[in-house]
């Protein structure tokens, strides 16, 4: 079983898993049942709700970041990006963790495994760390920012994934992380299992990852 080091921060329950793919995403396009779920009229087992959407960006403010403007969580950009018909699909993995993201409020982070390096811990990235997070070089500052890291640095969080680690076509295991909250732990449970159902009607293989938690 893969394993994660996750350090002391407050109210932290995350949920965490491994997806196997049948073959690289090139050959493994998103079916259109799951296509149609990236819509807000769409039906679902997970709802949103204003209470957790705060206590989304409670959970992240804890060490000193500000989730608001262009550095709110990536759950509230697809809201906003589906209420205006601008939620297109790109890959399997990524529509999958849309789907479940968009209705259940919840930030998810999915990584391709075979793009990080060395040992993966989770904690809130150190002062002045940033990464690029996308293709045309832009940068997020995500010093105080509960994030994923490798041996390379951050890669992964509740706001945007680094663009060193996201799915390609040669794509075939990633590392899905719900970017949950002990305020919220059965919503979490909820959004967890529909999250493991549509990747196991995909055909997918998943796998729980050990959560290694250090002393406080």
């Amino acid at each position: 079983m893969m394993q994660v080091h996750i350090a002391p921060y407050p109210d932290f329950a995350p949920a965490l898993f491994t997806t196997a793919f049948p073959s690289p995403l090139a050959d493994f396009p998103s079916p259109a049942w799951l296509t149609a779920l990236l819509s807000v009229q769409a039906e679902a087992p997970v709802g949103r709700s204003e209470e957790r959407r705060k206590a989304v960006r409670d959970l992240l403010r804890h060490k000193g970041y500000k989730p608001t403007g262009r550095g709110k969580p990536a759950s509230e950009y697809l809201v906003k990006a589906a209420e205006a018909a601008r939620l297109n699909t790109i890959n399997t993995p990524v529509d999958a963790c849309n789907v479940v993201s968009l209705h259940s409020g919840l930030p998810i982070s999915v990584v391709d495994l075979d793009c990080t390096q060395g040992d993966l811990q989770i904690k809130a990235g150190d002062v002045n760390a940033s990464y690029v997070f996308n293709a045309s070089g832009q940068e997020i500052s995500v010093a105080g920012l509960l994030c994923l890291h490798d041996a390379a640095g951050p890669c992964a969080n509740a706001v945007k994934d680094a663009q060193r680690t996201k799915t390609s076509d040669t794509t075939t295991r990633t590392l899905s992380i719900i970017w949950g909250s002990d305020a919220y732990s059965d919503h979490v449970q909820a959004t967890l299992n529909w999250y493991l159902e549509l990747l196991a009607r995909l055909g997918c293989e998943t796998q729980q990852v050990g959560e290694l938690h250090d002393p406080n």
